[in-house]
């Protein structure tokens, strides 16, 4: 109330003297500061239907500032509804925010309609709700909807909700006894608990008959806002509020110290972990493996262990209080809490890392139930302050790239309704290995489609070019079974300035077309820039814990019933009859879906090659071994139809498996194999080079005590030595195999070796922890175009490799020789201390990585174009964010990516009005040669360049936008 009145003071006063309660506004003044009754009454008039903004510092993006109705309060602290808290990012411990009064009709007008709370529900960076239960809300919502096995009342029946509610008030029935009622005209097994919940929907809608955890109360919000929009939702909301806190309340569950329970497997598993570690401790003390062998070892095993601990640790907690136990409960509904946080409660820590982003092979075997040792807490310290530290400093370049986010993209706003281009993108379903992360329906939902969408058995239209593509959509893109669609994109979009409504698509933040005049530019800037800033926060609630190792497994298999189409590479028998390559290979195959064989098939209505999807019929009848009948048999995946050697089956597009050097191989062409088969074998922890011939093996240019020396461990490695200029080659009668620096030699010089035997074998690095402190700064780097470290050499044609042995300054030389041969062939140069993947006569195709390391996003540009780096930038971003389950949809890195493609570079003048090497805006060109043209002039030539953000902020066309944005002096003078 203080506050109000002191905010209201001018609309007080005016109303005051309006009701003649004070001659004049001084008057009206002093009866305010005596805080007289009459004072409040009018307060309570002026404040009717007169909004309020209420913002939280950081303001990261535009959900910081909402618009409320006020009601006054007693006492000193402003009173906020929790369901906002997630927008705001604020909390109830002493966070404070600022209050201000829009005071013209147009500005209470603008709060009104844009700002005001209810209709801010989504998140515009991914059109999620951001408006959901949280914390207590979902605790209460999930244990009234889970089911409780013996609860009173069990396997009784009702005939009405009434019934239910009589029976809940006599306390005949617990809230999660499994029971019976009529609904609907049907008999329905539910529980009392989620009759109550489903009283809090619309009318009509769909019976949730589940445990409501956080993704499903999600679901459920974003469902309501699809069909019954903004206002509805709004209301399910506030009664999930009231239903969720009144529950927690009811059920009370709390956390004691017995609540964590600890695995009764550890002690064995931890006893098996140490005999293995000192197994391995051994080896290298025999020499039988090289140090950085057995840290990975060491470090798999603890990874191992972990995992074995969490599992048996959660299969024993998940049983504990016939699953009521309130720490799983709280992990398993969403409220609070992580499957990693619990393992370091009740499992063990596991492994740690050091400040650097090594991890440290001694793992810490407790948990915090059992409490730390002295050696295991003092390891823990390194990753709890490396953690604290990065936050602050994390925060201020999270903040910095948003900013040069907003300034780049700040011009990108929607002027015109549709450019009229024909072009657009291919978008296909994001993929990690076999899994499918992000459906294509999911992917295509918001965006225009820029080519009609054919069914590919049909041929028919299904979803017309220009149409934006909705829920229903999204769901026929994903059942046709496509790989790709079309669609209209910011990348493509000629809007000369700012962007068009249809490359843009849907608002997401309304799920509705995009209005003229939105600033998606700095939408997007702010999408982006927000979860930065969240994600350094977020990496030291785990406490520096390694996570994210994947655990080597040294087989290669199929995870699919699948026919192997090709191998390739080449391979030596050895004399045990093993097969090993000895280049880089790969193997091809075809995932199989279903297959029979042709004889038991009647009325086969499909062809060879022919494509089909789920459900269409393939055959009238199929019989099988066992002698049943199916009629009408239909396909059960989409794919394409086989027909050869007696056999009918449906397989997949080919994938392809590449295959390190010295891997062994178990299968051959055209085999079937079954799931899980294993392919071949490889070791995990070193890459090793293979001798293809057999014969002597002769020392080139390797010399003891120069560039061979023996390591700690007392293995020969190859050293550099600067002194004169040594180009280590190992030569085995006519072949020859160039020896990187680091390498650790395998033969002696004049030692017979046979055909696939070990030369040498090169470390593989050992793992960093990923996270977002190196994701952070891998976004810096990717949207402000900067070249790697160690960028890797691209192949610029298609064509065969030849290596001649040539060395010019610490550089190889090698040679790409094009399949047509009147093409130059092209030079490559490699330094001498980096790791080549080919090998002579090796094929490449134009892209293809010719040594190890990043990719350069300018290279990508130079060989493969604009389409292949605007693929690659989105992706490698999105992956950054996607590790942290943060999800940003492509069209706003699309936008940041086409501000840093704006400008290309003159090659040729011609007849225009540039110099060479100017860099000029892609209109302007465009202009500027249709102008020479027209005259009957030569027109300039140009290639594409890509600009960092600061560069492309700093080459704006307007010098106050430069200015404004650093560098002030420099752009000035």
């Amino acid at each position: 109330k203080k506050m109000a009145l002191e905010l209201f003071k001018p609309f007080i006063m005016k109303r005051l003297v309006d009701l003649d309660l004070a001659p004049n506004i001084k008057t009206a003044k002093k009866r305010i500061e005596a805080e007289e009754k009459e004072v409040f009454e009018a307060l309570d008039e002026v404040i009717k239907e007169h909004p309020v903004m209420l913002n939280r510092a950081p303001t990261l993006h535009r959900l910081g500032i909402q618009a409320f109705l006020p009601v006054l309060v007693e006492g000193k602290a402003i009173k906020l509804h929790p369901l906002v808290c997630r927008a705001f990012n604020a909390d109830f411990d002493g966070d404070q925010m600022a209050i201000h009064v829009p005071l013209s009709p147009k500005a209470q007008i603008e709060a009104w309609m844009l700002m005001l709370a209810p209709h801010n529900l989504l998140n515009p960076a991914n059109g999620n709700p951001i408006v959901s239960p949280t914390q207590d809300m979902v605790l209460g919502l999930y244990l009234l909807t889970s089911h409780l096995d013996g609860d009173v009342g069990e396997g009784k029946v009702f005939s009405g909700l009434d019934e239910i509610y009589y029976a809940l008030d006599a306390k005949a029935v617990g809230l999660r006894a499994k029971i019976s009622v009529l609904f609907e005209g049907r008999l329905l097994q539910t529980t009392p608990g989620r009759i109550i919940f489903n009283a809090t929907l619309p009318v009509g809608y769909v019976f949730v008959n589940r445990a409501v955890s956080d993704k499903e109360a999600n679901r459920i919000v974003a469902d309501a806002y699809s069909k019954y929009g903004p206002a509805v939702t709004a209301e399910i909301l506030d009664r999930f509020k009231e239903l969720g806190f009144r529950y927690s309340t009811l059920f009370a569950p709390s956390i004691a110290l017995s609540d964590i329970k600890t695995s009764s497997k550890k002690k064995d598993l931890i006893a098996k972990a140490n005999a293995e570690v000192e197994e391995v401790t051994r080896a290298h003390h025999n020499g039988v493996i090289t140090n950085e062998e057995r840290y990975k070892k060491v470090i798999e095993i603890w990874t191992k262990t972990n995992d074995a601990v969490t599992e048996s640790m959660f299969a024993e907690l998940e049983k504990d209080q016939s699953g009521f136990n309130p720490v799983y409960t709280m992990a398993a509904s969403g409220a609070r809490g992580s499957r990693a946080q619990i393992r370091q409660l009740a499992g063990m820590r596991g492994l740690m890392a050091r400040p650097s982003g090594e991890i440290i092979e001694l793992a810490i075997r407790s948990n915090f139930r059992e409490g730390l040792g002295v050696l295991e807490f003092f390891i823990s310290t390194s990753g709890a302050r490396k953690g604290l530290a990065d936050t602050a400093l994390k925060t201020a370049d999270a903040g910095y790239l948003t900013r040069r986010l907003v300034d780049i993209s700040q011009d990108v706003i929607i002027t015109e309704q549709d450019c009229g281009t024909k072009e657009g993108v291919w978008m296909g379903a994001v993929r990690e290995g076999e899994k499918t992360v992000v459906t294509l329906g999911d992917r295509s939902f918001g965006r225009v489609l820029a080519a009609d969408l054919v069914d590919p058995v049909s041929g028919d239209v299904v979803i017309a070019a220009n149409t934006m593509v909705n829920k229903e959509a999204s769901k026929k893109i994903d059942n046709l079974g496509i790989d790709k669609v079309f669609i209209r994109s910011a990348l493509t979009c000629e809007t000369r300035h700012g962007l068009c409504a249809s490359c843009y698509g849907m608002d997401l933040a309304r799920l509705k077309p995009v209005e003229l005049g939105e600033a998606v530019g700095t939408i997007a800037a702010q999408s982006i820039g927000e979860p930065g800033t969240q994600l350094t926060m977020r990496t030291f609630h785990v406490g520096g814990v390694a996570t994210n190792l994947q655990v080597k497994n040294n087989t290669i298999k199929v995870p699919v019933d699948a026919l192997i189409t090709a191998v390739s590479g080449s391979i030596v028998v050895k004399e045990n009859g093993e097969r090993v390559f000895v280049t880089r290979g790969n193997v091809e195959f075809q995932h199989i879906y279903q297959m029979f064989n042709e004889s038991d098939l009647k009325g086969v209505r499909v062809e060879d090659g022919q494509h089909v999807t789920p459900g269409e019929i393939l055959a009238n009848s199929f019989i099988s071994s066992e002698g049943q009948e199916t009629i009408n048999l239909v396909a059960e995946a989409q794919g394409y139809v086989v027909i050869s050697n007696g056999r009918f089956y449906i397989k997949a597009e080919t994938q392809n498996i590449p295959v390190k050097i010295g891997s062994s191989i178990q299968i051959e062409e055209n085999q079937f194999i079954k799931a899980g088969t294993v392919v071949g074998n490889f070791d995990p922890y070193n890459d090793a080079v293979l001798t293809d011939v057999a014969g002597t093996v002769i020392y080139e240019d390797i010399e003891k005590d120069k560039n061979l020396k023996k390591d700690d461990e007392g293995n020969f490695r190859i050293f550099e030595y600067r002194r004169e200029k040594l180009n280590p080659r190992i030569r085995i009668g006519n072949s020859e195999y160039t020896v990187p620096l680091n390498a650790i030699l395998s033969v002696k010089d004049g030692q017979e070796v046979k055909a696939a035997d070990v030369l040498f074998k090169l470390v593989a690095a050992a793992e960093k922890t990923r996270d977002i402190t190196g994701g952070l700064p891998r976004v810096e780097e990717l949207f402000e175009g900067r070249r790697p470290k160690d960028a890797s050499t691209l192949a610029d044609i298609d064509g065969v490799i030849e290596d001649r042995n040539e060395v010019v300054k610490d550089k190889r030389v090698l040679y790409i020789a094009p399949e047509n041969e009147e093409q130059e062939k092209v030079k490559v140069t490699i330094p001498t201390s980096k790791r080549i993947l080919v090998r002579n006569g090796d094929f490449v195709r134009a892209g293809d990585q010719i040594d190890e390391g990043s990719l350069d996003p300018h290279d990508i540009l130079r060989v493969l174009g604009v389409d292949m780096l605007h693929q690659f930038l989105i992706q490698e971003v999105q992956e950054v964010y996607r590790l942290q389950g943060v999800f940003i949809n492509d069209k706003h890195i699309e936008i940041i990516v086409r501000q840093m493609l704006r400008k290309v570079e003159v090659a040729d003048p011609g007849d225009t009005n540039f110099v060479s090497r100017q860099q000029v805006d892609q209109h302007t060109f465009r202009d500027e040669n249709n102008r020479v043209v027209s005259e009957g002039g030569v027109p300039a030539t140009s290639r594409q360049i890509l600009l960092g953000i600061t560069k492309a902020s700093l080459n704006t066309d307007s010098f106050v936008s430069a200015a404004s944005f650093q560098e002030t002096t420099r752009v000035l003078t």
